[in-house]
């Protein structure tokens, strides 16, 4: 468990930040307790991902992990590909949080590359495991399709994307239900209503969430012969695209 100095207290007094939700330091600082507190199934997603890619991953091929944050799943990535010779990649635009990553991972995993970089502007060649662990959800959704397309165009046959993203309800009903049992679930992780309301508000420009249908449909519409739902919790998912 994290200790105090590392809780999730950013939206909790009158210190809290204004505006649009950052990837900065004071994120980066609180990050893994952030995430596992708000993102039902975090964790076994990252577990997860380890084992598809011990299943997926081909020997001397690129892995990466566009929008790797603290890097949580760029090990899993790395772990799951051990003795392949894979070229394991993660990238991210923040400099806090990549900074953060490497600080803390670089000597346990020298066999990552990190790189700070705009996920749409990175190369994508020869790769067998592509991963977008919630990040096509920060993108402006006119470049989501063509960034895809890219990956598509990047994999080896047989190559797989992870895509996990939170996403839009079909309807008013589904919406009201999904985002009660999110903030209960929030809630039962100790943070309060003004927490959750604040960071609500910050978010709301940033995040910006599709449907399930809509994410299949761009899937298709770039290329991948089929994507297949391995997780949902609530309005949490996570697709496997196969090239």
């Amino acid at each position: 468990m994290n200790d105090r100095r590392n809780a999730d207290r950013l939206f909790a007094d009158h210190a809290a930040p204004k505006g649009d939700f950052v990837f900065d330091e004071a994120v980066a600082a609180v990050f893994p307790d952030m995430i596992k507190r708000s993102v039902p199934g975090y964790p076994a997603i990252i577990n997860m991902i380890q084992l598809l890619t011990e299943r997926y991953a081909q020997p001397g091929s690129a892995v990466l992990d566009l929008g790797c944050s603290l890097g949580a799943s760029t090990v899993a990535l790395a772990l799951g590909c051990d003795g392949r010779d894979c070229r394991v990649t993660g990238v991210d635009n923040a400099p806090a949080m990549l900074e953060r990553a490497q600080s803390t991972l670089a000597t346990r995993y020298p066999q990552i590359r990190w790189l700070c970089a705009d996920i749409r502007e990175v190369p994508i060649e020869d790769a067998s495991l592509v991963v977008l662990n919630f990040t096509l959800q920060f993108l402006p959704p006119d470049d989501r399709l063509t960034l895809l397309r890219r990956i598509r165009a990047g994999l080896r046959p047989g190559g797989i994307l992870i895509l996990s993203e939170k996403i839009a309800a079909r309807d008013e009903v589904e919406e009201d239900l999904l985002a009660e049992m999110h903030h209960a679930f929030k809630r039962a992780n100790g943070y309060s209503e003004l927490e959750i309301s604040r960071k609500r508000t910050a978010l709301e420009k940033v995040l910006l969430p599709e449907s399930l249908d809509l994410h299949q449909a761009r899937l298709e519409n770039a290329g991948f012969s089929r994507s297949d739902l391995w997780f949902r919790c609530f309005n949490f998912v996570s697709l496997v695209a196969r090239r």
